[in-house]
């Protein structure tokens, strides 16, 4: 049994909203852009103090950049621990196929999200239609990687047949010394025609990051998890109920949104921002306090109002993914 003292679950006790009301008129937090017609489109700056850099774990700097389309300007340099601090992470994979749903974490499966339980995993070959799936013993005792070698080796694309049938645990210990920086632009730079991610939804394949955002906790918003890899070698890497897991080159990222990290709720009932993309625009959730999801979506999952300017809303966490594209230069 673990007792590692990161994977005990918390659903509401550790995350936490922050309530801040913004305005976007004044002069030094917005632009405008030509979005290619005829109106031109607000933009809202970045705000650095919407970031968690109060604890350490994020800090940001800012420094000269250019831009995709050849822009020189300022951008926010980000650099974060890896460990968000305003939520515990875990846990990932039960012990026992008898456990419930409070000792795993959740899995992405066809937009739904699934409770990784000892049920779960027992029933596995059932769930995928595959008699191959056996990932427990006699006694019900789930497989489950026990060291960081376990972890890389089970991470690992091609993955050997002696961790097939294991639930894939890679734990905060293993990325003590590990930082990720990222660069947005203060002000984001609309372009006229947005460039698709090469990998989850959207358009063919490109040269833009994989990367989607940047949480407010200083989390990476990734690339939709690799699931035909992971599911071909019979494996299972869980997300916790934050939507994250490990790898040690990656450190902690989110696969969804599912409330944890960080927000800002707006004043007016919009869905709060948790995070800003790659570009600089904003990043909100799905639903608005009303539990109402926009319907005027472009193609990268982005659309403007007054307030806010051009911003994007996240897809349902059961999709594996967050935004389809980057509307905005982006850093390089």
């Amino acid at each position: 049994m673990r007792t590692n003292q990161f994977l005990i679950k918390s659903i509401s006790i550790f995350s936490f909203v922050l309530l801040v009301f913004t305005s976007c008129s004044s002069d030094d937090s917005t632009d405008s852009s030509d979005d290619g017609g005829d109106d031109e489109v607000l933009v809202t700056n970045v705000d650095a103090s919407f970031f968690t850099t109060s604890d350490g774990s994020v800090t940001i700097t800012t420094v000269p950049c250019t831009l995709s389309d050849g822009t020189s300007t300022d951008c926010y340099q980000i650099v974060t621990s890896s460990i968000p601090t305003d939520h515990t992470l875990g846990p990932w994979c039960p012990d026992n196929i008898s456990d419930d749903a409070s000792a795993g974490g959740i899995w992405l499966e066809d937009g739904l999200v699934y409770d990784v339980d000892g049920a779960f995993v027992e029933n596995l070959a059932t769930f995928y239609n595959d008699d191959n799936w056996l990932m427990y013993d006699g006694n019900g005792d789930i497989y489950i990687t026990e060291t960081e070698d376990d972890c890389i080796n089970a991470a690992n694309p091609n993955v050997s047949e002696a961790y097939e049938n294991f639930c894939v645990e890679c734990l905060p210990s293993y990325i003590t010394d590990l930082t990720q920086t990222w660069l947005i632009p203060i002000s984001p730079v609309l372009q006229n025609t947005g460039v698709f991610f090469a990998t989850g939804p959207g358009g063919p394949a490109n040269t833009a990051p994989s990367t989607r955002g940047i949480a407010l906790n200083g989390i990476e918003f990734s690339a939709p998890a690799p699931v035909d890899n992971i599911l071909g070698a019979y494996t299972l890497a869980p997300f916790d109920d934050a939507g994250g897991h490990i790898n040690v080159n990656q450190g902690y990222h989110y696969h969804a949104a599912t409330g944890f990290s960080t927000k800002i709720e707006q004043t007016d009932g919009h869905a709060s921002l948790i995070g800003y993309a790659l570009d600089g625009h904003g990043i909100y959730e799905l639903e608005d306090s009303e539990g109402n999801s926009p319907t005027d979506l472009d193609t990268y999952r982005g659309h403007t109002d007054d307030t806010r300017g051009y911003h994007y809303h996240v897809d349902a966490a059961g999709n594996n993914n967050f935004i389809n594209g980057l509307k905005g230069a982006y850093a390089i």
